[in-house]
């Protein structure tokens, strides 16, 4: 499944300045061109459009919902909540698609939003995948949701650090995280090099993740 940010739901002003942007939403172009299913959760609206996360998925998405995590009226936050049952799997597994703040107070705030909504909504017998962009280079993300949530980071956990991931072409800081829990991590890498530098101003994560 693939976890992703600031997706154009809608943006009028690129569609005008691009002869072949396509006719429909982003993440529907991405779904159709993947065969995947997909979930999109509307984070920011403005005049010319509007952005959020989205989920998609080889899988049937058997429900999900989007969770507004904003602290403050500059930056519009959201949780894309996903409910998936890959094929095999004995359970169902809840997909967690989060983009955080630009500054510290205000992620702490959210880091304990996520930790209550967890606690809340989620069965502590479902596995459990919370990935984006934390915008958290100090780690601090970890150890909130490690302490509180019992959720571990994989690329910390397979190779004792978190993974580089911004700037794209050349990556210093380490923004983005894949959490899991009740998953075994088989394995975990950065995409470097083309085409992913040039996809985004971030590099994707990937990692192999089995049922316990």
């Amino acid at each position: 499944m693939l976890f992703l940010q600031e997706v154009q739901g809608r943006n009028r002003r690129r569609a005008l300045r691009h002869e072949a942007w396509p006719a429909v939403p982003q993440h529907t172009y991405l779904a159709r061109k993947l065969e995947h299913k997909v979930a999109y959760g509307l984070n920011a609206a403005y005049d010319y459009g509007h952005h959020g996360n989205a989920l998609l998925s080889r899988y049937p998405i058997q429900e999900w919902c989007n969770r507004d995590i904003s602290v403050n009226r500059f930056e519009s936050r959201g949780v894309l909540h996903g409910v998936l049952m890959p094929q095999g799997w004995p359970k169902p597994v809840v997909a967690l698609c989060a983009h955080l703040n630009l500054l510290a107070h205000d992620r702490r705030k959210q880091y304990a939003a996520l930790v209550r909504y967890i606690r809340d909504n989620i069965p502590p017998d479902l596995p459990l995948i919370l990935a984006g962009d934390f915008n958290d280079w100090r780690g601090e993300a970890s150890l909130h949701l490690l302490r509180e949530a019992g959720l571990h980071e994989v690329f910390h956990g397979l190779f004792g650090q978190h993974a580089l991931s911004f700037p794209a072409r050349l990556p210093i800081l380490p923004l983005d995280r894949i959490y899991v829990r009740g998953l075994k991590v088989v394995d975990a890498k950065v995409l470097r090099g083309l085409p992913w530098s040039r996809l985004s101003d971030h590099l994707p994560l990937t990692a192999v993740l089995q049922p316990k």
